[in-house]
């Protein structure tokens, strides 16, 4: 087990995943990482753009057969000044926020207000989102299904530390149903590797199955970012489906 990312690994099947942090050089880290259970959710990669990183399908069929509205939507969007990530096409409304900003809190708080939990009964999937703006100054935010159906809202300011990271995801890690949300403050996700290329391998192999389970990995992106005011990202993007 990867001790700087032991908190993901020992997760059976977290969902999608957000993580935020720094390298040890000091350079600002994204992370956003989708595991499935489903043929539809597997039938999934991640797309690099001129705007972020888009969720594509593999199987325009087997797609077809899921919610499309909840699997294809930009994972992360960014310009000079500021970085969002999300499971869902909240990311759009989360980039808006960032333009004039210095508080990712309130951009979270702000750009989250007419969102709630995804519709999926019975699972009722968070709603997980993050940014990032220059400083760098970070935060998560996650929307669940609370008492009686109303939406419960928590946010989080993230310090972005050398070589430290938060991480949220959707469910608990137990691959049990119906899945039960995450129900924790962002756990501890140290950044591993030197570049974004190493770092997004850290992050695969933390999701790989132990004990002969059914691996549940999807894709996951790495941002790193050396100037986020003038709009220097570099990515690293692994598709499972590109290696089996």
């Amino acid at each position: 087990m990867n001790p700087a990312l032991k908190n993901l690994a020992a997760m059976e099947y977290p969902g999608r995943v957000i993580i935020l942090g720094q390298s040890q050089a000091g350079k600002t880290v994204v992370v956003y990482a989708i595991t499935g259970r489903s043929p539809s959710s597997q039938a999934r990669r991640l797309e690099w753009s001129e705007d972020g990183v888009w969720v594509r399908p593999t199987d325009e069929e087997t797609l077809k057969k899921g919610p499309i509205d909840l699997l294809v939507y930009p994972a992360m969007l960014y310009f000079p000044g500021g970085v969002a990530v999300s499971n869902g096409k909240q990311t759009a409304e989360v980039r808006r926020a960032l333009g004039n900003a210095s508080n990712p809190l309130s951009v979270l708080s702000a750009s989250l207000i007419a969102w709630e939990y995804e519709p999926d009964a019975p699972i009722f999937t968070p709603r997980i989102s993050g940014c990032v703006l220059p400083g760098p100054k970070a935060a998560l935010n996650i929307i669940k299904r609370g008492t009686h159906g109303a939406a419960a809202r928590d946010s989080f300011e993230v310090m972005l530390l050398p070589g430290k990271g938060k991480m949220i995801s959707t469910y608990d890690g137990v691959n049990k149903d119906p899945l039960r949300s995450f129900v924790d403050k962002p756990l501890d996700a140290d950044i591993e590797g030197t570049d974004s290329a190493q770092t997004a391998e850290a992050v695969y192999e933390s999701l790989k199955p132990s004990g002969g389970g059914p691996d549940f990995r999807v894709a996951v992106a790495c941002l790193y970012a050396g100037d986020i005011a003038r709009n220097k990202y570099v990515f690293s993007i692994i598709n499972r489906y590109e290696r089996t």
